[in-house]
C-alpha cells in the first residue's frame, strides 16, 4: 500500500474518512471520464476516493442541471425582487392610493362649491 492510499483510507473500520468537497468542474471531469469508457468506473472511484453512490449523485444532479437549463424559454428572464424591496413597494401603493382618495374626497369637495353648493341650482 501506498503512502497515498494510506491517506484516502481509514485505519479501522470504526474511523471514518475525511469528507472530501469537490468543486462543480471536478465533479464534471470524473463525470466525462466515467462515460468516455477508456478507464474502469471501479479505477475512477479508487482513485478520487469515491462510492459509487457518489457518482451515481454526480450523475444525477448533471442530467437534473440538465434537462432544467434546456427547459428555459429563450428571452429575458424574469427579474425577482427581494421580500424587503416587494413590502417597500406595497407599503408604497397603500400610501398612493390612500392619498389618491383623500383627493378624489377634496375633489367632490370642490366640484359642490364652484356649484354653488345647491342641487337646486
Amino acid at each position: 500500500m501506498s503512502v497515498d492510499d494510506k491517506s484516502r483510507r481509514p485505519d479501522s473500520p470504526t474511523e471514518k474518512r475525511q469528507r472530501r468537497i469537490l468543486s462543480p468542474e471536478k465533479k464534471y471531469q470524473i463525470f466525462l471520464e466515467s462515460q468516455r469508457g477508456e478507464t474502469p468506473v471501479g479505477e475512477i472511484l479508487r482513485r478520487e476516493g469515491l462510492y459509487s453512490s457518489d457518482l451515481t449523485r454526480i450523475q444525477r444532479k448533471i442530467k437534473e442541471g440538465a434537462l432544467e437549463s434546456l427547459a428555459k424559454r429563450p428571452g429575458p428572464n424574469k427579474k425577482t425582487v427581494s421580500q424587503e424591496e416587494y413590502d417597500a413597494l406595497k407599503q408604497d401603493l397603500q400610501e398612493k392610493e390612500r392619498v389618491m382618495a383623500e383627493m378624489a374626497v377634496e375633489l367632490a369637495v370642490l366640484r359642490k362649491k364652484t356649484n354653488g353648493g345647491s342641487w337646486e341650482r
